[in-house]
């Protein structure tokens, strides 16, 4: 089978990229080894909402036209969304087609599928950033007694084993979880590593469309100091529910989940943590207060003080003054890895890594190759990380693709 452009993904950033090559009428073809929104449908608990406004969920021709633009989608809903996207531009999806390598071939690409092998000029790789749990090597000596679960596999609180519950990872995923945990009447240890602290509503508006209005979002991966350090930065410490509360570490605190600074080690039935809970945290303010000041100077730029809620600086993340260092495993008995994922291109047998593994792009443009890769944090812009980042990434990545294929052929 043959075909100008294979799309590896049919998540929403590889039905962006769909839409914007039909727009160009450039032939192509989506392989996705389940079906549409599928990592939206096996891996992600019960309770979860997007921390992203629904007016914020766009993509390329379609946005938000329901009746609560402030709400925060399901994950039902959200499946619904990317579902509906799909057929709305009739993309061309093949279903339950798992890529087992992608080569170099004469004229461009073998991709080989269990349902058959495709031979195209272009691949976009849009199978997402989120593929594998980043555990980290500590885990291995944690007592066999005690349950692990990664972010992906947790569903619901009552799947849990009775008992204390030890949270690893405090971005959005570690809190909101810890936070639901807590609630249910286990007693939950957070162990808390760097972290960006934000509040959900700042002046009466949505964090989100501060950040939306004064440019936040849309940084450059080109501008920026250190690329590759800001690709790495943690999500927003944000949760979408219904009473749009903050939910930061004070909340947690408050609720009665302890907090504990970065798991280090274990040994002996005693957790071992790093001495710098309070410099992180106080890190975390700084920068939260820097975005802040970075919004009041934009609403004072746009004359709208007089229209939004005044100023406000919150209280600092609190954190005892002695932070323990260790902690008796004791009554643990499930620890949640909530520390990061990372992109599997296991089957990708094309050399563009570097050498920690990393695939060597421009901004989504693989170095030397006729590739392309979609959906990883910051890939163009700050908010590539969001649904909303994939319109303004997969036009500017398909414009390079039909350039790239008019400079072939002339």
């Amino acid at each position: 089978m043959r075909v100008t452009t294979a799309i590896i993904g049919a998540g929403h950033t590889g039905l962006a990229m769909s839409h914007c090559l039909t727009a160009r009428s450039i032939d192509h073809v989506i392989l996705e080894r389940g079906e549409v929104a599928n990592s939206w449908k096996t891996e992600r608990w019960d309770s979860l909402r997007l921390l992203t406004p629904n007016w914020l969920s766009r993509l390329p021709g379609q946005g938000y036209h329901g009746d609560d633009p402030d709400g925060f989608r399901t994950m039902p809903e959200t499946i619904a969304f990317i579902e509906g996207y799909a057929a709305a531009i009739s993309a061309p999806v093949r279903p339950h087609t798992r890529v087992t390598s992608v080569r170099i071939a004469a004229d461009g690409y073998e991709v080989v599928t269990d349902q058959g092998t495709w031979q195209c000029r272009v691949v976009v790789l849009a199978n997402g950033s989120c593929s594998v749990p980043a555990i980290p090597p500590v885990a291995a000596a944690l007592p066999a007694s005690i349950r692990t679960l990664t972010v992906n596999q947790y569903r619901r609180p009552d799947q849990l084993e009775a008992g204390g519950v030890l949270v690893v990872g405090a971005s959005a995923s570690g809190t909101q979880i810890a936070e639901e945990i807590q609630r249910s009447g286990r007693q939950v240890t957070l162990a808390v590593g760097e972290h960006i602290r934000v509040p959900r509503v700042y002046r009466g508006r949505d964090i989100m469309w501060w950040m939306d209005g004064a440019g936040v979002f849309d940084d450059r991966y080109d501008e920026v100091d250190d690329i590759h350090r800001a690709r790495n930065v943690p999500s927003l410490q944000l949760a979408g529910s219904t009473d749009r509360r903050t939910v930061d570490l004070n909340r947690l605190s408050g609720l009665g989940v302890r907090l504990v600074g970065r798991l280090m080690g274990i040994a002996d039935g005693k957790a071992q943590c790093s001495g710098s809970l309070r410099n992180v945290c106080a890190l975390s303010d700084l920068k939260m207060n820097r975005l802040l000041e970075r919004i009041d100077a934009w609403a004072t730029a746009q004359g709208l003080d007089g229209e939004v809620d005044a100023p406000e600086r919150f209280e600092p993340t609190r954190v005892e003054d002695s932070p323990p260092l260790g902690f008796e495993l004791g009554d643990i008995r499930t620890v949640i890895w909530a520390t990061g994922f990372h992109p599997d291109y296991s089957w990708l047998d094309v050399p563009v890594f570097d050498r920690k593994g990393r695939i060597q792009h421009d901004g989504g443009v693989v170095h030397g190759h006729a590739m392309y890769v979609m959906g990883l944090p910051f890939l163009r812009r700050r908010r590539s990380t969001f649904i909303d980042g994939a319109t303004a990434d997969a036009q500017d990545l398909s414009a390079h693709l039909a350039g790239r294929l008019d400079h072939a052929l002339s």
